[in-house]
């Protein structure tokens, strides 16, 4: 079989009789057309949308360019709807929810908004500037929330994005619009920082996982945060791995975006019966395997199919690096214990990545096949190859006798959930 690295495919020359499983994600079958699936999602909404009064100012926050949502499809339909019961196109608003990262060049823009581009007012978050930033109050466990001045003085607000596993949050999209999506930076820090358990050597929250939302702190305190902003409500998607709309959640902002992560979970786990000694995984190449951050997804599901002490082998060719200027900083720390003690000290959410990254790699052997030189590579704890050959040649000796192993060519779009 085949697997992606970059632009590129490499063939697995490993023992087919060895194999236990080829962990793919499922043909999922799209629930109608784009256009239907988000018409039927919005028409749950319509008692909530004919509320709308002409004139009133409304801002529609949706994701920014690292996480492709459908934006281009579903927010002119959005639109539409609004137009049809009185809000002028002058009085509707997009905010790019960046959280911390980059602010989005017009092309971007052009992609994210589709055809409203010059049509609609698009901006982008700001988290650093204390201008576009109001308090809109303090979660249970303590966070100042602070978000876009926009969307607390708009009369509506409407959250959109899309819903995924996330690795400690549990699931991307609903709140996470919100917090960080449109928070301050220090909001954003603190309510990833929540991931850690109180107290100094304690480490990370075992409820803040992939896939679990029960007691999860993260998800918590995002909850708490995007309840003070008081949205209207939400329109997320669900997106296959060649990023088609599969489904669309609209409704109350906690409510329907629980019924899409339980629709994703449904949908994107792979029943775990036995975890094996080696699991060749991609992340689905290229723009999956852009830069590690992004890689890690892939790397997070793969090894949950593991043996501890096992062996993982990664292909991410990660073209533009790391992904974060910070983020390889992090690996000057070279045990746990320190690792932990430096990210309680000045939390950051590229560090949080790296701590991750970096308790695999003290659990597992990984063989990262990238583009990155081989004593960064060895810096962050794995095993450096360029190729998928030398990688299995490298994984070999390390594995025992009779070892078998798991096949993931799309690794960040399915997680294996142990059978209980």
């Amino acid at each position: 079989m085949e697997l992606k690295y970059g632009s590129i495919t490499c063939l697995v020359d490993l023992p087919p009789e060895r194999c236990a499983a080829v962990i793919a994600p499922p043909a999922v079958v799209a629930e109608g057309a784009p256009d239907e699936i988000i018409g039927a999602a919005l028409d749950g909404c319509a008692a909530v949308i004919a509320s709308f009064r002409p004139g009133e100012k409304v801002v529609i926050v949706t994701s920014d360019i690292t996480r492709y949502t459908g934006s281009e499809l579903y927010l002119p339909l959005l639109v539409e709807r609004l137009n049809r019961v009185g809000i002028a196109d002058h009085d509707i608003e997009i905010l790019v929810a960046l959280g911390i990262h980059r602010p989005q060049t017009e092309a971007e823009h052009r992609r994210i908004i589709g055809s409203l581009f010059g049509r609609i007012r698009v901006t982008d978050h700001d988290c650093d500037d204390p201008e576009q930033l109001c308090f809109i109050g303090t979660t249970s466990n303590g966070i100042d929330v602070s978000i876009n001045r926009k969307a607390v003085e708009a009369e509506r607000l409407i959250l959109t994005g899309t819903i995924g596993f996330h690795y400690f949050a549990g699931f991307g999209g609903g709140r996470k619009s919100v917090l960080p999506g449109i928070a301050s930076r220090s909001a954003c820090m603190a309510s990833h920082f929540a991931v850690l358990n109180p107290g100094e050597g304690r480490g990370k929250n075992r409820l803040a996982v992939t896939g679990n939302l029960e007691g999860n702190p993260v998800h918590r305190a995002m909850v708490e945060g995007c309840a003070l902003a008081e949205p209207d409500f939400i329109l997320n998607t669900v997106l296959s791995a060649d990023k088609r709309i599969l489904a669309a959640f609209a409704g109350h902002w906690q409510e329907a975006h629980e019924v899409g992560c339980r629709y994703y979970r449904e949908h994107f786990s792979w029943p775990l019966v036995e975890k094996v000694d080696l699991v060749v995984a991609s992340c689905g190449g290229f723009p999956k395997d852009i830069n590690l951050i992004q890689a890690h997804k892939a790397m997070e599901y793969a090894a949950q199919a593991l043996k501890e002490g096992g062996v993982l082998i990664l292909l991410a060719e990660c073209r533009d690096g790391f992904g974060n200027d910070t983020f390889f900083n992090w690996f000057r720390h070279k045990g746990l214990p320190e690792f932990e003690a430096a990210l309680r000290k000045r939390y950051e959410i590229n560090g949080q990545t790296a701590y991750s990254l970096f308790q695999k790699a003290q659990r597992f052997r990984i063989v990262l096949v990238s583009g990155f030189p081989p004593h960064q590579v060895e810096e962050m704890g794995m095993l450096p190859e360029t190729t998928l050959s030398g990688a299995i040649a490298r994984a070999i000796p390390l594995l025992p006798e009779g070892w078998r192993w798991y096949l993931m060519p799309e690794a960040g779009g399915l997680l294996p959930v142990a059978v209980a």
